[in-house]
């Protein structure tokens, strides 16, 4: 089956996303006006520039560009604590993210397009935005609005208490693992291999590992978690679960194209959206114990 035939999944995905995502920002915006404009004012504005900067960039369409932003600043207002700083928001994370993925897509490009494996040059989709950074949105802000209403909070915005963002913080990391996994491993790994059979196979290939890859995917998913338990104070303990669900998540990517991507099942919007997922269920179940 072929990948336009699933096109149905990215557009899944992105209702899901956004339609929640949106709505938690209208709704955290009236409220953050209404009780500390400056800083309702910062998340909107830098939200909205590191949407913009994308776009300038070329590393996403108009509307994954917008898509971005609203994640962005639905993430920045689940993390806010007194005092308010911007950047002791999950807005620092989400920077990491994108600073890896377009580093390294960029990293070897002439090799990836003789390879056939190259980005498209207009950059990513907003399926392909809220398949990777839209998952981390929608548990940072339900687990959020979960605690508020368990212990009868009386204002409607919602800040997540930690070390509860390690499940929301392991979904981001997943989501730049896999992508500087996939773009390194096909500049610095040699030939690589299906998980599920270790067999060489050729690469861009659902499913295909590389050590280099692999290695790369993980120090990643590190560098994620470091910057976003450094953003907001979170401790040790934050840092190891988010690391351990995004390098979770990394390998669960891979299988999952190895069976169902490569089947038809799923396309790489679904894939990636379950993959994150996978690493945030990891670090709820760590942090569970």
């Amino acid at each position: 089956m072929a990948q336009t035939n699933l096109a149905w999944e990215s557009k899944a995905v992105l209702l899901i996303v956004l339609p929640f995502a949106g709505a938690e920002v209208v709704l955290d915006a009236h409220h953050w006006t209404a009780h500390s404009p400056s800083f309702a004012l910062w998340t909107l504005v830098l939200s909205a520039v590191l949407g913009l900067g994308t776009l300038i960039l070329r590393a996403a369409t108009p509307s994954a560009a917008a898509t971005g932003a609203v994640i962005t600043a639905d993430l920045m207002f689940s993390t806010a604590t007194y005092p308010y700083e911007p950047g002791r928001t999950a807005l620092i994370p989400v920077l990491a993210v994108f600073l890896l993925a377009f580093a390294t897509t960029r990293v070897g490009r002439r090799k990836k397009e003789r390879l056939g494996t190259a980005e498209r040059r207009m950059g990513r989709t907003a399926a392909q935005v809220a398949a990777n950074l839209g998952l981390a949105a929608l548990v940072t802000s339900g687990l959020a609005r979960a605690w508020v209403d368990g212990n009868n909070g009386l204002v409607h915005s919602a800040a997540i208490p930690f070390p509860l963002f390690a499940v929301g913080l392991a979904a981001l990391a997943e989501a730049a693992a896999d992508t500087v996994s996939s773009e390194m491993g096909q500049v610095l790994g040699g030939r690589p291999r299906m998980i599920t059979t270790l067999g060489i196979v050729e690469p861009g290939r659902d499913g295909a590992i590389s050590l280099a890859g692999s290695l790369a995917g993980i120090l990643a998913a590190g560098v994620v978690a470091a910057a976003g338990v450094e953003a907001v104070r979170g401790g040790l303990i934050m840092f190891w679960i988010a690391w351990a669900g995004g390098v979770f998540g990394l390998f669960f990517d891979s299988l999952l194209g190895a069976t169902l991507e490569t089947r038809g099942l799923l396309n790489n919007d679904a894939v990636n959206f379950l993959s994150t997922a996978a690493a945030a269920a990891l670090a709820l179940a760590l942090l569970a114990r």
